[in-house]
């Protein structure tokens, strides 16, 4: 993360507001808020600015995901693109639906909340979009999922980072 901090500070840095650079980090899949984070507080944002840019900057895509990736889908099947990928993803989600009802909210709410590899709002989004839950429902529970992973983010990242490693 250092050394991403350092070529921003190096090369986009001298164009791009901090404020923009964390929003745009955040959006990107698998970063997320997770990352955004902790580069903000590499580049000694304000904490409050830091949590609104990553905070806005992961619930950007949500929407877009959820109300279109499975358009998307069927775009890039009815086109032979990467056909096989999106028929797997559809057929695993397909599987995973089964009693979705039960506890589907609180499911995807920890999902999305929780930081650990392979979780988060784009997941959490792709799921809820193949699986078909309730857009309202999903957009709760990713949105509170948001706002855990920014609280949890935060523990580990200013008593984590800033007073085990002294780093920032």
């Amino acid at each position: 993360m250092e050394s991403l901090v350092t070529s921003y500070n190096e090369t986009l840095g001298t164009w791009m507001s901090r404020e923009v650079f964390v929003l745009l980090v955040s959006m990107i899949p698998l970063i997320e808020l997770r990352g955004g984070l902790v580069i903000a507080y590499l580049l000694k944002m304000p904490f409050w600015s830091s949590n609104l840019f990553c905070i806005l900057g992961n619930v950007i895509p949500i929407p877009f995901i959820l109300l279109f990736i499975r358009q998307l889908f069927e775009w890039m099947k009815k086109h032979n693109i990467l056909t096989g990928f999106v028929r797997w993803l559809e057929a695993r989600a397909e599987k995973k639906s089964k009693g979705k009802e039960r506890g589907e909210f609180i499911v995807l709410w920890l999902f999305v909340g929780i930081p650990i590899p392979g979780t988060g709002a784009w997941t959490g989004a792709l799921i809820a979009s193949l699986m078909r839950f309730d857009i309202k429902k999903a957009s709760l529970a990713i949105g509170l999922g948001i706002l855990t992973a920014a609280v949890i983010m935060n523990i580990l990242t200013y008593f984590g980072l800033g007073y085990l490693f002294g780093i920032g």
